[in-house]
């Protein structure tokens, strides 16, 4: 489906459906990351007033369209001074991997309590619909972010994982030629091939629907 198929052929249910689950899905993203960084010792969000679930403090342009496209993308990146963290790596590590991982347990919240505890089982087709669109765009959005590239919070929990000068080594490839990574990857196809599997998998795991 092209670019143009995929921005006109929806219905308006279906714009609506989307709408709501972006204004709740990145807000949770950002504000987990904002709360993390301020537990881990930086209040450098929380001074420009990220640690909210205001969604237009957290909406990015291009991160936004790419989502309502393909459901994936980003939101604005909360700012953050790894100088300020008590432990500088690992308060890295934590600040990126709490917006994904946010994601990931409002899907599973979501899964349990609207489907396995069958909240949703005797309530019309059409919010089931939105639950199943809240939990697959989550899910889109955690494992998206999740890919090991810039500017992307996978790229940042692979280098604070990794010993000393690997992660400068792998920090320095990274920044070079990320962004074009991040550009073929997005449109040649490849994020399908990357997150598909995982965000089908946690999507019937958390559902029982498949």
């Amino acid at each position: 489906m092209g670019l143009t198929e995929r921005l006109f052929d929806r219905s308006p249910q279906e714009w609506a459906f989307l709408g709501l689950a972006l204004l709740i899905a990145i807000p949770i993203h950002e504000f987990a990351h904002a709360i993390a960084a301020r537990w881990a010792g930086d209040h450098t969000a929380e001074d420009m007033g990220r640690v909210t679930l205001d969604p237009l403090k957290h909406l990015d342009p291009v991160g936004t369209f790419l989502i309502l496209l393909g459901g994936f993308g980003w939101g604005k990146p909360v700012p953050v001074n790894p100088a300020n963290f008590r432990s500088p790596r690992w308060g890295s590590v934590l600040v990126s991997a709490a917006g994904p991982a946010s994601n990931i347990l409002l899907a599973l919240a979501l899964g349990v309590i609207g489907f396995r505890l069958g909240l949703l089982q005797h309530v019309g087709f059409t919010y089931q619909s939105l639950a199943v669109q809240l939990i697959g765009l989550n899910l889109g959005l955690a494992f998206f972010n999740l890919i090991p590239v810039p500017p992307l919070d996978g790229s940042h929990v692979l280098v604070g994982l990794l010993p000393g000068e690997q992660a400068i080594r792998v920090a320095k490839v990274l920044e070079q030629g990320g962004l074009l990574l991040l550009i073929l990857i997005v449109f040649t196809g490849l994020t399908g091939v990357l997150i598909g599997p995982p965000v089908r998998l946690l999507l019937g795991l958390f559902t029982g629907l498949w």
